[in-house]
């Protein structure tokens, strides 16, 4: 016993721990969700112990033995309520299957097989998040519950069912197959960009940002690329997620509202995420086939790098919009280059992409087509019509911060204008 940590220590302590706990035991015995949830009990128990007191030299040693134990005492119980009700002599402890790959050295670092199984094609995109931030990102269920604003047995709810959806497939802890490992890695790195999307710009409530989300997906995305260093893409990603959060300190007024990028101060920019950012996809570009995360990457890197909208290189962020759209075509990604249009050719043009896009049910249902709509109508001098749809975007986000500034684009114009 050496150290003495407060609460949040202790947190940041455990977190990193979490799949190196949990990994070793889904390997040696199968059932994810029994191992998840002794884990948890164990991680709670180390909080209550090793706040304001000292904590052990090898706390993930510390970890697995209390996992291990809290697993033994369920199953020995499970076994007992068997005996009472079958009045059967049970020997062994029930359901201790071992996983494949137990024979692996337990120093191995699961976290990318965890990831593949959280995100298993079994489970659904918003539960695949919360699995994945609770069994390889340590998060409470609480905690996550928080962040996405909902209930907390909302989100017990959301986990459960994804565990019970990994039981129900038979998935087993082994990395996917030579064949099946493309997509099973992108899905991994869809659910991860999921998680930064949401804490750089929240999907509902008071706050523009969810710092806690986006500093996880970041964290996360940084242990994938140590297990996979020559992955273009998962590079591509990091890259992408350092560029965008840079910017995080100018993207909000005094009031909260969004600050809109041509707008940002951009000496509130943190440099040095940048620089690591740009030296990134520096390295990663050119080494093969660029994937879109390696594209995204390139183009936030071109805005960081700017002083300012002016001296913005659009016809080259424009160029790139193409290439993304030939590799991962979206409504999103139109919206984007139409805005690289209105910048290189003028809004008149832009506003003539937009109505390949405005049936996609994709994007009719949310407010960003309204939004870039309205952004290019004032672009074109015709405010009028640029208030109308600002008005309705606002009306549509259910972001506050987000609503705060549509309503302000559309009280620049005065009744004059309309």
């Amino acid at each position: 016993m050496t150290r003495s940590l407060t609460p949040d220590a202790v947190a940041e302590l455990l977190r990193p721990l979490v799949p190196q706990v949990l990994g070793p035991l889904v390997r040696r015995y199968g059932q994810f969700e029994a191992c998840e949830d002794a884990v948890q009990e164990a991680l709670l128990a180390a909080v209550e112990q090793w706040s304001g007191s000292e904590v052990p030299d090898n706390p993930r040693a510390w970890l697995l033995t209390v996992a291990t134990r809290r697993l033994t005492d369920q199953w020995r119980s499970e076994s007992a309520r068997r005996r009472r009700e079958e009045t059967v002599a049970v020997q062994q402890p029930v359901g201790i299957v071992a996983g494949p790959g137990e024979d692996r050295p337990p120093e191995r670092d699961d976290t990318l097989t965890l990831l593949f199984l959280c995100c298993h094609p079994a489970v659904t995109p918003s539960s695949q998040v919360a699995l994945t931030l609770r069994a390889v990102g340590g998060l409470t269920t609480a905690e996550i519950a928080s962040a996405f604003l909902v209930p907390e047995p909302t989100m017990t709810r959301r986990i459960t069912r994804a565990k019970e959806s990994i039981a129900a497939a038979g998935s087993t802890f082994e990395e996917p197959s030579a064949e099946e490992w493309p997509e099973r890695l992108r899905v991994v790195l869809h659910v991860l960009y999921l998680i930064f999307n949401e804490g750089y710009t929240a999907s509902s409530g008071e706050q523009l940002h969810r710092v806690e989300l986006t500093a996880e997906a970041i964290r996360l995305t940084r242990a994938v690329l140590a297990l996979l260093p020559d992955d273009g893409e998962v590079a591509g990603l990091l890259a992408l997620m350092l560029l965008t959060d840079a910017r995080r300190p100018a993207r909000t007024r005094p009031d909260g509202a969004l600050m809109p990028l041509a707008e940002q101060d951009r000496r509130l920019w943190t440099v040095p995420v940048i620089v690591e950012g740009v030296e990134l996809i520096s390295r990663t570009l050119g080494r093969g086939p660029a994937g879109p995360y390696q594209v995204q990457a390139a183009i936030a890197a071109l805005h960081d790098q700017a002083a300012g909208t002016d001296t913005t290189d659009w016809p080259q962020i424009l160029e790139l919009y193409g290439v993304l759209e030939e590799l991962a075509p979206s409504p999103v990604v139109t919206l984007n280059r139409a805005i690289a249009i209105a910048m290189v050719h003028g809004p008149a043009e832009a506003l003539a992409l937009l109505t390949t896009i405005e049936g996609d049910s994709r994007i009719k249902q949310g407010h960003r087509l309204d939004a870039v709509r309205a952004h290019l109508l004032e672009l074109d001098g015709d405010h009028a019509a640029a208030r109308e749809h600002y008005l309705r975007a606002a009306k549509r986000t259910t972001s506050l911060p987000e609503r705060r500034y549509l309503q302000s684009r559309a009280a620049n114009f005065s009744s004059a204008d309309r």
